[in-house]
């Protein structure tokens, strides 16, 4: 019986494969993976399809589109009543305060419509206007300083 077994690195020494079968499994880098990336995933997909199923499930499919009006406008809406009814929350937050000739509101980030009615005397930065709202905040005494571009 041996008291000492040699060890299995030295055991291997002079072997061609060194226990990895063929010679190409265990060098460096790709050479066993299988093309690059995401090769083998495609509609005939071959040997990465079980990757894609687990952890990429919406790999495969059509996944709708972005209507170009939706891109272009990234100004949010707001009415001549919500205004009128959020001056004080307004005035609070900082968005509005108030001057010698009026309220002054920046409101850069959102197009105003003119649903409602406004009492007081209001100038507005705005980023963008409807021809209504600006006929109302005008009779009513205000102003508005519309963002260009």
């Amino acid at each position: 019986m041996k008291i000492k077994k040699r060890s299995k690195r030295s055991r291997l020494r002079g072997s061609k494969t060194a226990g990895y079968g063929y010679r190409k499994k265990h060098k460096g880098g790709k050479g066993e993976h299988g093309g690059r990336g995401m090769a083998g995933t495609g509609k005939r997909a071959g040997h990465k399809i079980m990757w894609v199923y687990k952890y990429a499930p919406n790999y495969f499919g059509k996944r709708g589109f972005k209507s170009r009006k939706k891109i272009k406008s990234k100004l949010k809406i707001i009415n001549i009543d919500d205004i009128e009814e959020k001056l004080e929350k307004f005035l609070q937050s900082g968005v509005a305060k108030k001057t010698a000739k009026g309220m002054e509101l920046n409101l850069k980030k959102y197009k105003i419509l003119g649903r409602g009615d406004i009492k007081n005397k209001i100038i507005i930065h705005a980023g963008s206007i409807s021809k209504e709202a600006r006929e109302k905040i005008v009779k009513a005494g205000g102003e508005i300083l519309e963002k260009r571009g």
